[in-house]
């Protein structure tokens, strides 16, 4: 293995860990945004609902005005037929009083209908209030439970980083600078051993005279197919790094 392949193997474990931490704390990002996005739905709905039953009323207002008006003018029509002594004229206001009668009739069954609608409505907002109140109250302790998670993760993510940052100082600067690049575009393991002539990275199988390269560990050698750092993964060569404690725990575990 290159020599300064073991400060990187260990800066690439809390890279690794940060990375699962940024993953978590997304994840628990967006269930709070989901909780916010279901409970602005509601209050929207709410809003909607209030606006829609504001304009019935007004309908409704406009089509007893309506009526009001209608019976007034067949009662005026009413007392004018009492006075008129011709039957032209008599026939006249009678066929008036029965328009105006089916006229009272309809807008007076419209006005049932948008009171009826109304009812409806209004029960249904009723359940829109039902619905946003028990989602505020079962969401509180979810949130605080959520934001308590990502409190801990900043908080480790921020320890984790003090550490990798002391860390990279005793790294080589310029392979320091190769590893970060790789690191960035890929958001995961950038240095990984080889097995069975095959990179661990992107498992496509490498030439014999690639694995002799990356086995005398003289220069950096890179996957020419996903372009990771390779290492042999010698347990000599591994020895004191945080790799090298993984491997052990995982052998004491299967003893």
């Amino acid at each position: 293995m290159h020599p300064s392949l073991k400060v990187i193997l260990d800066i690439q474990e809390y890279d690794m860990k940060m990375i699962r931490l940024m993953r978590l704390k997304k994840e628990r990002m967006n269930e709070l945004s989901h909780i916010d996005s279901l409970r602005q739905e509601l209050k929207k709905q709410q809003v909607d609902k209030e606006v829609e039953i504001t304009e019935l009323n007004r309908a409704i207002a406009a089509q007893e005005a309506k009526i009001s008006d209608i019976k007034e003018r067949i009662k005026k029509l009413e007392a004018k037929q009492n006075s008129v002594k011709k039957v032209d004229e008599f026939n006249a206001l009678t066929q008036e009083m029965t328009a105006s009668e089916r006229e009272r009739i309809a807008t007076e069954q419209t006005a049932s209908d948008m009171i009826d609608k109304r009812t409806l409505e209004e029960e249904f907002l009723e359940k829109i209030k039902d619905s946003l109140r028990q989602s505020e109250a079962s969401s509180v302790a979810l949130e605080n439970e959520i934001k308590e998670s990502l409190r801990l993760i900043n908080q480790d993510g921020n320890e984790l980083k003090a550490s990798r940052d002391l860390l990279a100082q005793t790294a080589d600067p310029e392979i320091m600078k190769v590893y970060q690049r790789l690191l960035n575009n890929k958001k995961d393991r950038v240095v990984v051993s080889i097995q069975n002539r095959t990179c661990n990275g992107c498992h496509i199988a490498l030439t014999a005279q690639h694995e002799n390269i990356v086995r005398k560990g003289e220069r950096l050698s890179f996957c020419e197919h996903c372009s990771r750092i390779h290492y042999w993964q010698d347990s000599e060569a591994l020895e004191g790094t945080t790799v090298a404690t993984k491997r052990r725990r995982r052998r004491a575990a299967t003893l």
